[in-house]
């Protein structure tokens, strides 16, 4: 019984939840700032982590297509990287930015033996791990990434899960999350494009812009500059001294 409304709980989030288009996270920023970028990157524990991440903050690549990076994927001569995209079910390609090209090669230079013994797999799986692929787990890579998340002291909750369907503890959603990365690539890019939609869209990926416009985290600077000046009690005392003055 316990596990027949689980089920139809999570059928009900999927088909009912969030029709409207909003994401359930509202107006919180999921994407990284600069500085924040820098400073997680800065303590990502090695370089093969550090390069992963970084292939998702600089292509929107999303965990489970990052992770089964093969060298076949790479085209050396084109500095063209071809992507098994996980929801549309096609393959992309997309172009490496020189700065992570140079970094991949660097890698794939260091860890020759490694990359040949994960079968050309490019992140290639830890010693020890019960992984049966020879890349790297997804939910391992979550791991590390929250151990990061931490030790920069970026954690941050914006709120709990609902589980009162399946007698479970809330959840704890974290602002922070690896797609966050992704949500950064294309916010960045949109900036760097004037906000162009179509390309835009086709550097995340998606069939519909619709989608990709929830993953362009807002600036919230102007708005909350308004909010400080209209509300600014000091301000408005003086506009009422003012008044008074022209009377």
């Amino acid at each position: 019984m316990i596990a027949l409304k689980s089920r139809i709980h999570k059928v009900y989030v999927k088909r009912f939840k969030q029709k409207s288009g909003e994401p359930k996270y509202g107006s919180v920023n999921k994407g990284f700032t600069e500085l924040e970028l820098q400073h997680f990157l800065r303590n990502v524990p090695n370089d093969k982590f550090r390069l992963l991440f970084k292939y998702q903050a600089y292509l929107g690549l999303r965990i489970g297509e990052v992770t089964k990076l093969h060298i076949s994927n790479i085209d050396f001569e084109k500095r063209e990287l071809t992507i098994n995209s996980e929801k549309r079910r096609k393959t992309d390609s997309m172009l490496i930015p020189s700065e992570l090209f140079k970094e991949t090669l660097s890698f794939i230079g260091q860890h020759e033996t490694e990359i040949k013994q994960a079968k050309g797999s490019l992140l290639f799986k830890d010693h020890g791990s019960h992984n049966k692929e020879p890349f790297i787990d997804s939910n391992y890579t979550r791991k590390i990434f929250r151990q990061a998340i931490q030790k920069s002291n970026l954690e941050s909750v914006y709120g709990y899960s609902d589980e009162t369907m399946r007698k479970e503890r809330p959840r704890a959603l974290h602002r922070l999350t690896t797609h966050c990365l992704r949500h950064y690539a294309i916010t960045r890019f949109s900036k760097a494009t004037n906000g162009n939609v179509v390309l835009v869209s086709r550097f995340a990926r998606h069939s519909n812009p619709s989608i990709t416009m929830r993953y362009i985290s807002k600036d919230k600077t102007e708005l909350y500059d308004n909010i400080d000046h209209v509300f600014n009690q000091e301000e408005l005392l003086a506009r009422i001294e003012r008044i008074k003055n022209v009377k």
